[in-house]
């Protein structure tokens, strides 16, 4: 294992292309991004707070995200995106924030320029703050970022500007988030492939250099499903896989418990299951052994 920051790890991978971060909502499922073989895991606002029962308005704590980030760094092992939000709070906590997240592990976060309390990005009727507002977040976590992690700590910057005022005012928020200090961007709620493409030229204009570009791929929104390969080759780092894995488990979950009701039995679904010794495969448990906590 690398002492390098998770931070300059993800800045790295994303060098050399375009990196997938599957959604990861416990520790488990962070192991399983692991074992097949991804590069980085993302800790999804929308996923972290359905998973404790609440909807995704930013009802949950800072300190309940940060064990979140915690479980799924020390799961995976891998350099961990995670979402904040609105930063839990005006400039002064979202300095708190980037330190509390860099003390859990994570790589980098996102803030989102939304007024609190915040919407899906990929719903209608957001409000957004004003852009001078969001530029006092960023330039705080930026300078939270190099007091804590010598600017290792990535500082992402949301702006869901598209839903609200159009692509351009998204582009010209970027600009002003990128000027302020945000080391990547996310564009949150484009419509189609060729938004995304005229967004990261329209970042990557004479004398401005590339910034990293983060891409939303979540299921049953605004956005159409774009492969990983296609992104890279438009110009983005790193595509997030927010819910992906929880709507999967949830979806498989809801059939289960439908058929146990109606037939009062687990046969009809145990092929489905997760044997016992790929539990403890993927925990790596050996009975009779001790079990050594992942480093």
């Amino acid at each position: 294992m690398t002492n390098a920051h998770p931070g300059a790890r993800l800045r790295s991978l994303m060098d050399s292309g375009v990196i997938a971060a599957p959604g990861a909502f416990n520790a488990l499922v962070a192991r399983a991004v692991a074992r097949a073989g991804f590069d980085a895991c993302y800790v999804s606002g929308g996923a972290t707070s359905v998973a404790a029962g609440v909807p995704d308005v930013g009802i949950l704590t800072l300190e309940h995200f940060c064990r979140v980030i915690r479980e799924v760094a020390d799961g995976s092992g891998l350099p961990v995106m995670a979402d904040a939000d609105t930063g839990f709070g005006e400039a002064e906590m979202v300095r708190r924030t980037v330190v509390e997240y860099h003390r859990a592990g994570a790589a980098g976060l996102h803030l989102e320029d939304q007024v609190f309390p915040k919407r899906c990005g990929h719903l209608d009727g957001k409000a957004l703050v004003p852009t001078d507002h969001m530029c006092e977040k960023i330039e705080w976590a930026a300078r939270a970022s190099k007091a804590c992690s010598k600017g290792a700590f990535i500082v992402c910057a949301r702006t869901d500007a598209r839903g609200v005022d159009g692509l351009d005012a998204a582009v010209e928020r970027a600009r002003a988030y990128l000027a302020a200090g945000a080391d990547m961007i996310f564009p949150e709620g484009l419509q189609t492939e060729q938004e995304f493409a005229d967004f990261a030229r329209a970042l990557a204009g004479p004398g401005r250099p590339f910034p990293y570009l983060l891409a939303n791929m979540t299921e049953f929104g605004k956005t159409p499903l774009i492969p990983l390969s296609r992104f890279g080759e438009i110009g983005y780092h790193l595509v997030i896989y927010p819910v992906s894995m929880l709507r999967v488990a949830m979806g498989a979950v809801t059939r289960a418990l439908e058929t146990l009701k109606r037939e009062g039995t687990v046969a009809p679904f145990i092929d489905q299951m997760q044997t016992r010794q790929q539990l403890y495969d993927l925990v790596g448990y050996m009975p009779g052994t001790p079990w050594e906590f992942p480093v």
